[in-house]
């Protein structure tokens, strides 16, 4: 009897696929390489800034970029270059950080009502309808002024806002999920409807949640930058892109470099956000992944 060779191919699960996919998206990737080494660079600034961001020179004043101040310094005297990387760590800190807030709150949120689904879930929309009809920059200005000036309560105060979205994707999601064979069967065995939303139905939305974060990051960043304009962000002597962005407007006509180089370090990093954001909404999309 001859022997008969049997040929096994290996299985491909959605996230191999995607990852592949991912890599191939060579936007998305130069994208993930900009954030991760800014990330890196922020997170260092104690070790790699030339000088504090406090450090004032009187008598230099505000100067162009040279050898000893890279990017220039400000009206103070500052370096901009090291007020950059520490305003860096704060948009950065403010974009993630807010974003985890909106990304815990909606996520459960939705998920609950579209499993409950019913008059619960109907009431827990509207109310979601209503703060979707408030101006929500308002309210974040509001809720700033309210609850003072201070960095953890400006994550609080974007991401209570950046939820509602949020809540809206994991609803719909988890709406056509628990229609699907492997949720019922759940339901047969007799597994708690707390144990189904978190350790099945949540898991499968994770795709949708990662795009929509990507993509909430940038937003969160705008926001901050836009407080910080208005004077209602972060105050001096800390620093962050939007308000070095606001004090280079102010002086942009004689003293351009105070505006170019904090516009750029946010705009790179909005652009390289969204071109990763792209490039994993189309690596997880399941329609690709039957090509």
């Amino acid at each position: 009897m001859s022997d008969t060779a049997v040929t096994i191919e290996r299985g491909s699960s959605l996230w191999r696929d995607a990852s592949i996919r991912l890599r191939k998206h060579k936007p998305a990737i130069a994208g993930l390489v900009v954030i991760v080494a800014m990330s890196l660079l922020c997170l260092a600034t104690p070790l790699v800034a030339p000088y504090d961001y406090e450090e004032q020179d009187l008598e230099l004043g505000v100067s162009g970029p040279s050898f000893s101040h890279w990017f220039g310094t400000d009206l103070l005297g500052r370096d901009l270059l090291t007020r950059m990387l520490y305003g860096g760590r704060i948009s950065l800190m403010v974009g993630f950080a807010a974003t985890a807030v909106s990304l815990c709150v909606g996520v459960l949120y939705g998920a609950f009502s579209g499993y409950i689904g019913g008059r619960a879930d109907a009431v827990m929309m509207r109310f979601v309808d209503i703060l979707y009809s408030l101006p929500f920059v308002i309210f974040v200005i509001i809720l700033t002024v309210y609850f003072g000036r201070n960095l953890i309560l400006l994550f609080m105060a974007i991401g209570a806002v950046e939820w509602l979205t949020t809540a809206r994707i994991v609803r719909g999601q988890v709406m056509s999920l628990k229609q699907r064979e492997f949720i019922e069967a759940t339901t047969v065995m007799g597994i708690p409807g707390h144990r189904v939303l978190l350790l099945h139905l949540i898991p499968n939305t994770l795709g949708p949640i990662i795009v929509y974060a990507t993509l909430t990051v940038p937003r969160v960043m705008l926001m901050e930058a836009f407080l910080s304009y208005l004077g209602l962000g972060v105050q001096a002597p800390m620093s962050s892109w939007g308000l070095l962005i606001n004090e280079g407007v102010q002086t942009m006509e004689y003293h351009p470099w105070l505006l170019i180089f904090p516009s750029i370090a946010l705009s790179a990093t909005l652009f390289s956000l969204n071109f990763l954001g792209d490039g994993l909404r189309d690596a997880l999309d399941v329609r690709a992944s039957k090509d």
